[in-house]
């Protein structure tokens, strides 16, 4: 049985969180604060030894990795982006989230399901197993891939992945990680 631990880090809070905004495959900015946890991260990360650390694409993971890993090689991968909301990207984030809970299997309008979310994170647990078996990988990505680690090594249900989410929590607040052991 091939085995990986992972500590799964979101990206910093983004001028988009803080305005309510879902970005989706859009960019993002880090704010101020998302910045702060970032550089918050990265102390607390020094503390852990990675054999690698992964990041999806888009600019607001990437910057939140180079902030908390900084000096260490940084290996992008598309794989681990947020979900695709489609015609959504950008839009009010409470409205999103509502299509959400209905997109488990149907994409967003010009988009992408979470169980699409999920297969492309499945591929990128496999690709993980290959070339870091038995190794500690860091990954700073988004919710929705974070949401399919729930569901892939937790054995959630997406309804429980969604019900149990510590961004709708009162009171919520960033999060500074998870820790996960993929098999196959």
């Amino acid at each position: 049985m091939k085995r990986v631990y992972i500590a799964y880090f979101v990206h910093g809070t983004t001028t988009d969180n803080e305005k309510g905004i879902a970005t989706g495959w859009n960019q993002g900015e880090l704010s101020v604060k998302g910045i702060e946890e970032s550089i918050k991260l990265g102390k607390l990360a020094r503390q852990k030894k990675f054999d690698a650390v992964f990041c999806s694409d888009l600019k607001r993971a990437v910057d939140s990795a180079k902030l908390a890993f900084g000096g260490k090689e940084i290996i992008i991968d598309s794989r681990l982006r947020e979900c695709n909301y489609g015609r959504l990207n950008g839009q009010d984030g409470p409205r999103v989230g509502a299509i959400g809970k209905l997109s488990i299997t149907r994409p967003f309008p010009g988009g992408e399901s979470y169980l699409d979310v999920e297969k492309r994170v499945r591929e990128f647990l496999h690709y993980l197993a290959e070339k870091y078996e038995g190794k500690r990988v860091a990954i700073v990505s988004h919710r929705g891939p974070q949401l399919s680690l729930e569901v892939i090594t937790n054995g959630r249900t997406w309804e429980q992945a969604f019900r149990e989410d510590w961004r709708f929590r009162k009171p919520a607040g960033w999060k500074p990680g998870w820790d996960y052991v993929y098999e196959e």
